[in-house]
């Protein structure tokens, strides 16, 4: 009997050791997951961990779950500038309104018979052939009667014929002189043919020759006797301006700035009053 009870007692106690080894794995199975019981909040996805046992320990690494910060931005959007608004306001320009008086818009002492009222005739020389473009256009309707080589005495005849015929315009320009010397008996003769006409200019004259001075003279001595005969002073315009000419110093060039100056010198001197 003593044999078996020896057995059974050290299978008793081999039993009370496992026993006790059992408790003591539970006992560290349960220190070793402490947080379960203090109510700790499983992992997040982004948390990594990794166990390692090596014999009977075991090391456990835990990456923290990084915090996570809110980054805000607060973006600033400026506000587009308003447009710059340019306000202008047009001042309407002066308005300018330019009169041409024509010798027919002047009031003129009514012709006596063989004039014609509101027509206008111009004799002269070569030059006067020089400006006759631009003389009809500043006075439409004149009647232009000049030739190369004129002299006065010429001139006085035709003038005496156009009166006879009734052609002979109320208002006439004289541009004589320039191819010889003038007397103050000439002078007498031509006014003598016009007498009775509303308006008369005589054009002094520009020539490289002796007589330029007397028969200026001439013309401006006459012309103070009688109301309705006016100068146009070209020798004192033509003096300013060389340029004009050509080479003997008197004609110009046709149509070119001098002919159209002379032009509306004569022009103006008709309209004149």
């Amino acid at each position: 009997m003593a044999p078996v009870t020896h057995a059974t007692g050290r299978g008793g106690r081999r039993r009370a050791l496992l026993l006790v080894g059992v408790l003591g794995i539970i006992a560290a199975g349960c220190a070793a997951a402490p947080g379960r019981h203090a109510g700790a909040h499983n992992p997040s996805p982004l948390q990594s961990t990794s166990r390692t046992t090596a014999g009977d320990h075991t090391t456990t690494t835990a990456i923290a779950e990084p915090k996570l910060t809110p980054s805000t931005t607060t973006a600033t959007t400026a506000a587009p500038a308003e447009p710059k608004t340019t306000t202008v306001t047009a001042t309407p320009a002066a308005s300018t309104t330019t009169t041409t008086t024509t010798p027919r818009d002047t009031a003129l002492p009514p012709p006596s018979a063989g004039f014609v009222a509101g027509h206008v005739t111009a004799v002269g020389d070569s030059v006067m052939l020089d400006y006759q473009t631009p003389l009809e256009a500043d006075i439409p309707g004149v009647d232009v009667e000049a030739a190369v080589s004129e002299q006065w005495a010429a001139g006085e005849e035709e003038l005496t014929q156009l009166k006879a015929e009734g052609r002979l315009g109320a208002e006439v320009i004289v541009a004589l002189g320039t191819n010889g010397p003038i007397t103050a008996t000439d002078f007498s003769d031509m006014m003598t043919v016009l007498q009775g006409a509303s308006r008369v200019v005589f054009v002094n004259i520009h020539v490289d020759r002796p007589w330029q001075d007397p028969n200026n003279a001439v013309l401006a001595q006459g012309a103070a006797n009688y109301p309705v005969v006016l100068i146009a002073d070209w020798a004192s315009l033509a003096a300013a301006h060389p340029e004009w000419f050509g080479p003997d110093g008197t004609h110009l060039a046709i149509d070119g700035p001098g002919a159209q100056a002379l032009a509306s010198l004569i022009t103006t001197t008709l309209s004149s009053g």
